[in-house]
């Protein structure tokens, strides 16, 4: 049986049954076409980003009562409408090896679908990427000098753990690309959210005793991870996504 995973819990146990899905849905670039006088063709001005991406179940809920249907219906709106306001773990049986960010931000006519045709879509607002679930575990270095290699064409924004105390170095090279960042109070550990751009320590901000370029991606291709000083290994998620 086709099922959705959405917050942790799966369409199958609220009783949903899955009738089909958009498969094939990816997010169009965000693009800015100018047209120049006495020029052919336009001007592509990139926006840098892609937009989120809608996707979309059609759904039924199968009940042998009229109580039994209000009863499915009221524990999924519940479920789905469940902190509305951030995004949640999206998976499903379609595309086993890749989660998505969604939040479920429209309105669900069930009733009014169920009396008509019997059916009701259940769409998503997720963010552009599909994140290979393999690339969210977490692996600890204690070696400098090892390669990390992205396999798809999109820079990884990972989650990296540098244990140790006192300062050190973390530099990161790639074909096109020689980084590093230099950590002057390890106190422990200094945690870093390539997603969220923030070096922090439990709940304490630490931006201020990094120095560097940005945050640490990992570019398609070989990434080499070296460290020193104080650091002592590295625990990385790296993150692996793409469209």
């Amino acid at each position: 049986m086709n099922y959705f995973e959405y917050n942790g819990v799966r369409s199958s146990d609220m009783g949903v049954r899955i009738m089909s899905k958009n498969v094939f849905s990816a997010p169009k670039y965000d693009l800015t076409f100018q047209s120049i006088p006495g020029r052919d063709g336009d001007l592509i001005s990139p926006n840098g980003r892609f937009p989120n991406v809608q996707l979309s179940y059609t759904c039924f809920v199968p009940a042998k009562t009229t109580l039994n249907l209000v009863d499915s219906i009221t524990k999924i709106k519940a479920w789905l409408y469940t902190e509305p306001d951030r995004y949640h773990t999206l998976k499903d049986s379609y595309d086993t090896q890749f989660l998505r960010k969604a939040v479920f931000n429209n309105k669900l006519d069930i009733t009014d679908q169920l009396n008509k045709i019997g059916t009701f879509t259940v769409n998503f607002s997720c963010q552009p990427f599909r994140y290979l679930l393999s690339g969210q575990e977490k692996t600890t270095y204690s070696a400098s000098g090892f390669v990390l290699k992205n396999p798809y064409p999109f820079a990884a924004k990972p989650y990296l753990k540098l244990n140790g105390r006192g300062s050190g170095n973390l530099i990161i090279q790639s074909a096109s690309s020689n980084k590093q960042w230099t950590f002057s109070t390890l106190n422990g550990y200094t945690e870093c959210d390539s997603e969220l751009m923030n070096f922090y320590h439990d709940t304490e901000p630490k931006n201020d005793t990094v120095e560097g370029n940005g945050f640490p991606l990992f570019l398609p291709g070989d990434n080499t991870i070296t460290f020193d000083g104080a650091i002592e290994s590295v625990e990385i998620i790296p993150r692996w996504r793409t469209i």
